[in-house]
């Protein structure tokens, strides 16, 4: 079916309290299993990029994949930039035809800088008719060499209200005591966070670090207005693993067609865990 927009994605989400799957991949059969888990369970789906993955991967190739994959698919999917703090990679995919963008400005020397200069990815996104996702504050972890482990200043509600009504952009990604990566402790999160930024400006959230969340806290965040749910890391894990196991059944295998589909079906029931876990299933138009 063709691409729709993610704001269209999302506002859907957002008005009806689920969250939607954004997948980081990382090649063709990442992608394509996260297709198929979304397929098989009626959902609507962003496939997300991370900067690493469009500098190895090709910025053309993975678009070409992207495109091949949404005109078989029938289910609504997007194309979703993750953390990018260079404006030109931005541009580049802008141009190229990603629907939407995180511009991560939040190592900036001050909010105001993130401000401005997200204002102008905002107007540069809306020449192409794409939308943009925007954050004061780093997430905590680095994942695909952009991040820090180090801990975020935390702004006020008022200061991150003024960021979003001041920038126009279309989701907001809040610091909650969410990371990047593998959790080494059960996460204490400030959800009431979310739920005093969505009563200001009524926008969809992001939830970063998906990965590792329990059953309830995806529940009360979705429910609070996190209608964007990143997973990187657990399909990071996913495919590695299946990678390890599959030679561990079979160490003497030469057949690179039976590993593709071992890494695929695995990849494919942990995003068939997490749409079910966010309540998207059976949302798709």
């Amino acid at each position: 079916m063709p691409v729709v927009s993610t704001k269209e994605i999302l506002q859907d989400a957002f008005a009806r309290r689920y969250g939607v799957g954004a997948f980081n991949i990382v090649n063709d059969v990442s992608l394509d299993a996260v297709v198929a888990a979304a397929e098989e369970l009626r959902a609507p789906l962003i496939v997300q990029t991370s900067v690493k993955t469009v500098k190895a991967a090709g910025l053309d190739e993975l678009y070409a994949l992207f495109r091949a994959s949404a005109e078989r698919a029938s289910v609504p999917m997007a194309l979703h930039l993750d953390h990018c703090p260079d404006r030109a990679v931005l541009s580049a995919c802008l141009k190229r035809g990603w629907n939407s963008v995180l511009f991560d400005g939040s190592s900036l020397p001050s909010v105001e800088e993130n401000k401005r200069q997200t204002i102008e990815v905002v107007a540069e996104a809306r020449t192409y008719g794409a939308h943009v996702e925007g954050e004061i504050e780093g997430i905590k972890g680095v994942e695909d060499g952009i991040g820090s482990d180090a801990e975020s200043d935390i702004y006020s509600l008022e200061t991150a209200v003024d960021f979003v009504r001041s920038t126009g952009v279309d989701v907001f990604a809040p610091a909650i005591g969410n990371a990047h990566g593998v959790y080494k402790s059960a996460p204490v999160l400030n959800a009431q966070r979310v739920s005093d930024i969505v009563a200001k400006v009524s926008l969809p959230m992001c939830l970063h670090g998906g990965t590792g969340l329990s059953a309830a806290q995806f529940d009360d965040l979705i429910a609070r207005g996190c209608a964007k749910v990143n997973i990187s890391t657990a399909l990071k894990i996913a495919f590695m693993s299946a990678n390890k196991d599959f030679f561990q059944e079979k160490p003497n295998s030469t057949d690179p067609p039976s590993l593709l589909k071992f890494v695929r079906e695995r990849v494919k029931q942990m995003a068939v865990e997490h749409i079910r876990a966010f309540h998207s299933d059976g949302k798709a138009a």
